[in-house]
């Protein structure tokens, strides 16, 4: 059972970590505002949900809306693993 809890907040900890990467404040969104934004900075308005579906290669499960993308974070899988103990 707190194995499991421990993987639900890794994956709210993930996704809010993804979160301040992926998604800019929704007041943000003039486009002075969007014009001032860090490359790499990305509008974001769906829940994010992130699986680590392998933390030994790095291999990341992204969700959002209907949308699935696979991707390989080595950093990132071990620090959502390491905050998942």
């Amino acid at each position: 059972m707190l194995r499991g809890a421990a993987g639900v907040g890794a994956a709210g900890l993930a996704a809010g970590a993804l979160g301040g990467v992926l998604a800019s404040p929704a007041s943000a969104a003039t486009s002075a505002d969007a014009a001032a934004q860090p490359a790499g900075s990305a509008r974001h308005d769906d829940p994010l949900v992130v699986h680590v579906h392998d933390a030994r290669t790095g291999v990341v499960d992204l969700y959002t809306g209907t949308q699935h993308v696979r991707f390989t974070d080595h950093q990132l899988a071990a620090r959502l693993a390491k905050a998942a103990r």
